[in-house]
């Protein structure tokens, strides 16, 4: 569904665009009305266009509602009300109730999870080579069909692959097939329940749910307070925005309907990302080909850092010193502007949850997604086509703008490695998806990995398969490669390194840091960056 306008992204629009509205436009006295009311400005008529019923319309849209506004979903047997809690909410700062993601209960269709039954495509034929390959005897034949009893069925799939007619289907959950990492189960009723002990942030359920039960937090609405208050607020784009808001829309376009909406300056993740790629380089050279790490894996997909985070905190050794493109980014920034307020935006719903970690909060003051930025472009009536083209940026190489696509970040790395360390060879391994990075993580720990610079990202597809974007994947990477292709600057220059791996010794951390030095991090902070304390 990826790409496609569906009915469910409409909706999440609409959320957004009338969220950021009343962020903009309500007196503080009427906050609250305005609020209660977004449900029935989406839903107008008495007539449900999605639902059986426009009370459930009404209802599912009142908890999107308070998710973009960063609350949590309501208690299903008690009645508050959309706006209860809005006093924490109505600030000016980042806000964030974990958990980042949830299951709207309402909104949930109760899919079937796992389960294979005969199709009418049946043509009972002779062979009856689904009862012959069924070990349990699941399978008899009724009025002349197949039938599957779901009380001796093992979900073993010999009936489905043996069938010549492919007759027979596998019903999966589809936001529990989207999950890399097996956090979905079923509840007491059927509904699908998120684990949040396992889960990331990815998002990937969120944007596979064809009945758009499962939304995460927004933070739009405390942004525009900030915006409103006065505050001095600078965006750092990650490098996937190009295209993300109309095929004829430039970078520059976008950059002056950021200004023209509130923000004061506007700053390129790949700058930050140029930064990691040179650092790793060395420190791939320097640990690895001598032997003195294993491998080397990357560290700026947050999902794919959590995900080493909960299941594989024994390589945290092996994980690049390289702070990640968006907090790296954000630490320049605030050096030269230390009032600045810095708003991360990109395709990464995960980054909501790396930037409320306790090492990043003074570093990133919010996170917004392109999907969320929309939503605030519309409630200001944007029109890409008054903004000029002449005011490009231009901070970044080719080699950080690939980040954002799957295989772009080990791609950076070696093109670095080849310039800086002639005659070096680098050995790639990579992995898109989180059961993909599961796996490679498990091969890498068995030893299996040696050598080896191990990128991981936790969306198929890289950072342009974010949860956050509004592009389909295949023309977002066919965006960021024409970006990347039309480069000025191809690789950052080798001195581009950050003082990070001045405290390296052997593939461990000194626990010592650099007075003054935003870059430079004790073990301890790095150990709390990737690992610790929400």
């Amino acid at each position: 569904m990826r790409g496609l306008e569906t009915s469910v992204v409409r909706l999440r629009h609409e959320v957004f665009k009338e969220v950021a509205k009343v962020a903009y436009n309500s007196a503080p006295e009427d906050i609250n009305s305005d609020i209660e009311a977004i449900p029935y400005t989406i839903t107008p008529t008495e007539v449900p266009q999605y639902r059986e019923s426009i009370y459930r319309e009404r209802a599912i849209a009142s908890e999107r509602v308070r998710l973009a506004m960063g609350m949590s979903l309501r208690p299903s047997d008690k009645p508050v009300h959309i706006t209860s809690g809005l006093d924490q909410s109505n600030i000016s700062d980042k806000y964030y109730e974990p958990p980042l993601m949830q299951v709207i209960p309402s909104a949930c269709d109760k899919c079937e999870d796992n389960v294979y039954e005969v199709t009418n495509q049946c043509r009972g034929c002779v062979a009856k080579a689904c009862v012959a390959a069924c070990p349990k005897g699941a399978i008899s034949i009724v009025d002349g069909k197949s039938v599957i009893d779901r009380e001796k069925c093992i979900r073993c799939g010999k009936c489905k692959a043996a069938c010549p007619y492919d007759a027979i289907a596998h019903k999966v959950r589809p936001c529990a097939q989207a999950c890399g990492i097996k956090a979905i189960s079923s509840d007491e009723l059927g509904r699908a329940k998120i684990d949040n002990d396992k889960c990331v942030g990815c998002g990937q359920c969120m944007v596979s749910c064809p009945f758009g039960a499962i939304a995460d937090k927004s933070q739009i609405f405390q942004l525009i307070q900030a915006i409103k208050k006065g505050d001095y607020i600078v965006a750092e784009v990650a490098p996937a925005i190009v295209g993300q808001f109309g095929e004829n829309v430039s970078l520059a376009q976008i950059k002056g309907a950021l200004k023209d909406i509130g923000f004061k300056e506007v700053h390129e993740v790949a700058s930050g990302a140029d930064v990691g790629a040179a650092t790793e380089a060395h420190h791939y050279v320097e640990e690895v080909v001598p032997g003195k790490l294993p491998f080397l894996l990357t560290s700026c997909c947050p999902a794919w850092a959590m995900l080493a985070k909960k299941q594989f905190p024994q390589l945290i050794g092996e994980v690049s010193q390289a702070l990640t493109p968006m907090v790296a980014t954000a630490r320049k920034i605030k050096q030269k502007t230390p009032q600045a307020r810095v708003v991360f935006i990109g395709p990464c719903a995960a980054k909501k949850l790396e930037a409320s970690r306790a090492s990043v909060r003074s570093d990133v003051d919010f996170v917004i997604t392109f999907e969320e930025l929309a939503g605030m472009f519309a409630a200001k009536e944007i029109d890409f086509s008054k903004y000029a083209e002449g005011c490009a940026m231009h901070e970044a190489t080719g080699a950080g703008r690939g980040y954002a696509v799957a295989g772009g970040v080990a791609s950076a790395i070696e093109q670095c490695v080849k310039v800086y360390y002639p005659g070096v060879d680098v050995k790639i391994e990579h992995a898109e998806g989180l059961d993909a990075c599961k796996k490679v993580l498990i091969l890498a720990k068995l030893g299996k990995k040696n050598g080896c610079l191990i990128e991981g990202m936790g969306c198929p597809g890289g950072c342009v398969a974010g949860a956050g974007t509004n592009l389909s994947v295949e023309r977002a990477t066919a965006e960021v490669k024409k970006f990347v292709e039309n480069s000025t600057k191809k690789i950052p220059p080798k001195g581009n390194v950050s003082p990070l791996s001045e405290g390296v010794t052997d593939g461990k951390f000194k626990n010592q840091k650099k007075k003054n030095d935003p870059f430079c991090v004790s073990s301890a902070e790095r150990v709390d960056f990737l690992y610790g304390k929400d």
